[in-house]
């Protein structure tokens, strides 16, 4: 009786895929924080 397995994937060709997946992933959250601080910075100083 034969049985049918799902190859195993490779880990060395993804590895840097996912590497630069998570620093996009990163980078983006970096910009995002520092955008909302800035819209922050930016109502704190409008005059009420």
């Amino acid at each position: 009786m034969t049985t049918h397995r799902a190859p195993k994937p490779a880990t060395s060709p993804t590895q840097p895929v996912e590497r630069a997946v998570m620093a996009g992933l990163l980078l983006a959250v970096l910009a995002g924080v520092a955008w909302i601080a800035g819209m922050i910075y930016t109502v704190m100083g409008w005059p009420l």
